[in-house]
């Protein structure tokens, strides 16, 4: 079974406090962006166990603890019948980017594991697993905009007018750990209510949405901001940085960006929402 986890942007992103057990309390929109990776799964051959085989970008660590196979795993704890699986990753999305890629993997590796052996999860059984995995993973689930509280893992709908909108992400070639930009934070109320905030024009989210992680890396990478300034300066409606970063995307309500050049970028998406 081949699929095609997808990576996601974050409408905004607030941390308002530190939780006793050592997360913190998040509010963000989370919505799909269609920059893909390939995935794979296959019943392996008989004698085998379960492996991970990987291309395109380097991922750091073991295989063997990636969070496909982790995915595959915890099903497995359920589910004894389930075979050892061969699984490929070809990854495209880049990581430590705050676009969601190596939850959407795992989260579609519950889903293919649930389509191609039969299991017969429902979406919520899913989104526990997908929790136990990574606090944005279960939003891969379902994958469709909502509103994230909690850990980033409890979500609430919303209603967002972007499908055909102009989108351009833009990943220097830097990778921001969670540890880092966790580190940089001082959870505080927001000043405005995400969701208020978007139900108003695209042309208000510059005063009234923002990431805390921007506010608090940009000074010691001011790469992102020079990134958002260019895409404001190609006629963006809205720019920010997603997640906890490195990735910067801009937003055109209508026409189409300008021709850019970006001399420090590692990555570029350019497409519609």
């Amino acid at each position: 079974m081949l699929v095609f986890p997808n990576a996601k942007l974050n409408l905004g992103l607030y941390v308002t406090q530190r939780r006793p057990d050592g997360f913190h309390t998040l509010e963000s929109v989370f919505v799909p962006l269609p920059w893909t990776d390939a995935f794979e799964m296959l019943p392996a051959a008989p004698g085998h166990p379960t492996s991970l085989t990987l291309t395109g970008r380097p991922i750091p660590g073991d295989p063997a603890t990636n969070l496909c196979v982790r995915a595959y795993e915890l099903l497995q704890a359920d589910f004894p019948e389930l075979p050892p699986a061969q699984l490929y990753l070809h990854k495209i999305v880049p990581i430590g980017a705050g676009l969601g890629g190596g939850s959407a993997d795992a989260a579609f590796a519950l889903r293919a594991a649930n389509d191609l052996f039969r299991l017969n999860l429902s979406a919520e059984t899913l989104e526990g697993y997908a929790r136990r995995l990574g606090s944005d993973c279960a939003f891969f689930i379902q994958n469709k905009p909502v509103l994230a509280v909690e850990k980033g893992d409890v979500f609430e709908e919303i209603s967002l007018r972007l499908t055909g909108m102009a989108c351009v992400v833009v990943y220097p070639n830097l990778h921001i750990s969670t540890a880092e930009a966790y580190a940089c934070i001082s959870p505080q109320p927001p000043q405005h209510s995400l969701r208020e905030a978007l139900a108003q024009p695209m042309s208000t989210w510059r005063a009234t949405v923002s990431n805390d992680f921007e506010t608090a890396l940009t000074p010691s990478h001011p790469v992102l901001a020079e990134i958002k300034q260019q895409l404001y300066n190609a006629g963006a409606t809205y720019a920010s940085l997603s997640g906890s970063g490195s990735a910067v995307y801009g937003l055109w309500e209508s026409g189409e960006p300008v021709a850019m050049t970006w001399p420090t970028a590692y990555a570029v998406w350019q497409g519609l929402l």
